[in-house]
């Protein structure tokens, strides 16, 4: 993940993509350049005959020109950072702040990509990519952009349970004092636990634990596990605000039925 601190000092994370995936990206854009190129070329080729060698070798260089640099600028300025390879692959190209590019990021792309795509068979956007923490190639850097990565595997969501042995305890414990902040700590890391090493993970818990005992009464059973005491509490602190909403929404409801059958006054 690349962490970007927008304006209004909002963190953003966002992941940049691969360098496998952005190859296959480019390639896919490649093979579609390459047969548009060849589709001019054959038209050109039909009218060779009514043309003198100069002509020829200028069309032929205008079909290259607009293959190659034209249309890719024009389709990544029309979709912000999109093109087809970029769509299959799941790709879109930003700034380095995180925003859409515009013409100028474009052209630059677009020139620097034909030397180094085209000119120089890949070699030359494979060297600088493989030495690039975000896969960029020499277009990007020049240009201040990067290749943002937008299908992204969801993560599971685990929720909170009470396990049996704390479900008659908890069902009783004064958890409202419980601050937003702590228990949305306790929550990110009931997420994150699967992925923390075992002795971390254990240390993490105790310390979160003992934060949210401070606010919660009476304490746990004797040999509660730490873990075991974040599930009990969060999933008694989720449960209590659903039936709190569900009341509010029945309260609103029978609110509004009496509304509904007040006489209607102009």
């Amino acid at each position: 993940m690349s962490p970007i601190i927008t304006g209004e000092a909002v963190v953003l994370e966002l992941r940049p993509a691969s360098f496998a995936v952005r190859a296959m990206g480019l390639a896919l854009d490649v093979i579609v350049h390459t047969v548009l190129l060849i589709g001019l070329s054959l038209l050109i080729g039909m009218a060779a005959g009514e043309l003198d060698e100069a002509a020829l070798r200028a069309l032929i260089l205008v079909a290259v020109v607009f293959s190659f640099v034209i249309v890719p600028v024009a389709v990544e300025t029309l979709t912000r950072g999109r093109s087809l390879g970029k769509l299959a692959a799941g790709l879109r190209i930003v700034r380095d702040d995180g925003g859409s590019i515009r013409f100028r990021h474009a052209v630059i792309r677009g020139l620097l990509g034909f030397v180094e795509v085209y000119l120089t068979f890949g070699g030359l956007a494979i060297a600088v990519a493989l030495f690039s923490d975000k896969s960029k190639r020499l277009g990007d850097v020049a240009a201040g952009t990067y290749s943002l990565r937008l299908r992204v595997p969801a993560e599971r969501r685990i929720l909170s349970f009470a396990p049996p042995y704390l479900q008659s305890w908890v069902s009783l414990a004064d958890i409202g004092r419980v601050p937003d902040a702590t228990a949305r700590r306790a929550a990110q890391f009931v997420q994150q636990a699967h992925h923390m090493a075992p002795a971390s993970r254990d240390s993490l818990a105790a310390s979160l634990a003992s934060e949210l005992a401070a606010y919660v009464a009476p304490p746990p059973p004797a040999g509660t596990r730490p873990e075991d005491y974040l599930g009990a509490v969060l999933g008694e602190r989720r449960n209590r605000e659903l039936v709190r909403l569900r009341r509010a929404e029945e309260r609103s409801a029978a609110m509004a039925g009496r509304l509904n059958k007040l006489p209607f006054q102009q």
